[in-house]
């Protein structure tokens, strides 16, 4: 018998000690929920709201007979905590229990499956004992690639199902801890989006993003979301330094999003926002930058029924929108986003000098030298005085000679292989037929002449 039989057998019914009907553990401690332990588990946290949990269980009527078992099918049982995906006895027990813990609970109808029960299996309004075993919880992974550097673990449900979004106001208080040291903790009123120039790390003003009003959240950040390679000197962060963050969302005003804004507004946020990234760009936060300018394009790139005025104003900034992302993205090394944006602004201006010049750049950082080429010859074409072209049109005309240079030794290389590969080739024919020859005349085989052939 494996360990896993062996437990399963000894779960194989419910305790029924005299007297231990177990402690009662329902918010209301109206006996709905009671819990006895039958093996104490590690650890001092329990799992918290939208954990990931995985459970074995086994469940019982009153009677001891048995409805359900995760280990009969030898298949774990996982679900998101908190979140009314099993009975509410569950949501309640598990939240009380800690790594490798084994408790037995019993629940009321009311904190089950309710007068309807659920046939054929479990009948109306029954009481219903479980055995849980607690294998391990999680928090929800909040980064796009779900690759761990955001966790988020909810120790208070907030309230309604609205969040901040990019550019919302909100109200928080923060305690951040780089191992056990608090390093910061303070309440502050700011924008998503900014939190750079409040000292706070990028992975926090995404996970508020996700945040209810009033939601209290522990945020785990990996360095890559945090204060990264360089660390925080203000806080004493050394690089690549760990952290995490207590944050409660106090309040929040939500940032006009597109479709709520009119032709007027979504030109006048565009202002703003470009701006912003000017001087965000200036600063080096070229990353920042690019969200500013990104709004002006998600905010004016489809408006449409716009008067003179106000069509010249928006292609205004949305040239100038795309040709700043790209300059971000040459600097970010994100080749194949600054040509695309290069490309919306020369569908917006075909001969604009900047958008020209950024294509070429980022074609050459590609080793695309021949468009490079293309690009900066049309800028002088169009722009003689432009001495930056000159000298890019230079460098290119040298890569695409060393291009051709070394072209020509490769290809001579390949030849000169063929060459020597043929003529061994050769030589080794010649070998094995003067081998064959010496075998036949050592054999008595005549060797035909061309002569003798021809007869």
């Amino acid at each position: 018998m494996t360990a896993e039989e062996a437990k399963a057998g000894e779960m194989s019914a419910p305790a029924r000690a005299e007297g231990d009907a177990g402690a009662d553990i329902t918010p209301k401690q109206d006996g709905g929920v009671l819990k006895i332990i039958k093996k104490e588990g590690t650890g001092t946290e329990s799992p918290m709201i939208g954990d990931k949990v995985t459970v074995h269980y086994t469940g019982w009527l009153l009677d001891g007979t048995q409805f359900d078992s995760s280990r009969d099918r030898k298949d774990k049982f996982s679900f998101d905590f908190g979140k009314g995906e099993v009975i509410k006895a569950w949501d309640i027990a598990v939240g009380t229990m800690k790594i490798g813990e084994i408790c037995q609970i019993t629940c009321k109808s009311e904190y089950a499956y309710g007068s309807a029960g659920s046939p054929p299996k479990i009948p109306p309004s029954a009481t219903l004992i479980f055995e849980i075993e607690l294998f391990e919880f999680k928090g929800k992974d909040l980064t796009d690639d779900e690759d761990g550097g955001i966790i988020r673990r909810i120790r208070k449900k907030g309230e309604g199902y609205s969040k901040p979004n990019e550019g919302a106001l909100v109200e928080i208080e923060i305690e951040g801890r780089c191992g056990d040291r608090v390093f910061d903790k303070r309440e502050l009123r700011y924008e998503v989006g900014e939190g750079e120039n409040y000292d706070l790390p990028p992975g926090l003003d995404k996970a508020l993003q996700k945040m209810e009003k009033l939601e209290e959240s522990v945020i785990y950040l990996k360095s890559s979301y945090g204060f990264g390679s360089t660390g925080k000197p203000k806080f004493q962060i050394p690089p690549d330094a760990e952290l995490q963050y207590e944050v409660k969302l106090k309040t929040f005003e939500k940032a006009k999003d597109s479709w709520e804004m009119n032709t007027e507004e979504k030109l006048e946020q565009g202002s703003i926002a470009k701006e912003k990234g000017t001087q965000y760009f200036k600063e080096g936060k070229y990353k920042r930058a690019a969200l500013q300018y990104k709004k002006i394009v998600s905010w004016l790139e489809h408006e449409s029924g716009l008067s003179d005025a106000e069509e010249t104003k928006a292609k205004s900034l949305r040239l100038a929108a795309h040709l700043n992302l790209a300059m971000c993205h040459l600097k970010l090394k994100e080749y194949s986003q600054a040509l695309e944006n290069c490309n919306k602004a020369l569908e917006l201006d075909s001969n604009n000098e900047k958008g020209l010049f950024r294509r070429g750049e980022a074609r050459l950082a590609v080793n695309d030298f021949e468009l490079a080429r293309a690009d900066f010859q049309k800028v002088l074409q169009l722009y003689p005085t432009n001495k930056a072209a000159k000298a890019q049109l230079v460098i290119c005309q040298q890569k695409i000679r060393e291009q051709h240079e070394r072209e020509k030794k490769m290809y001579a290389n390949m030849f000169q292989r063929l060459a020597d590969k043929e003529a061994k080739l050769e030589a080794d024919t010649v070998r094995k037929d003067d081998a064959e020859m010496k075998d036949n005349k050592q054999n008595g085989v005549e060797e035909k002449t061309e002569v003798d052939i021809e007869a």
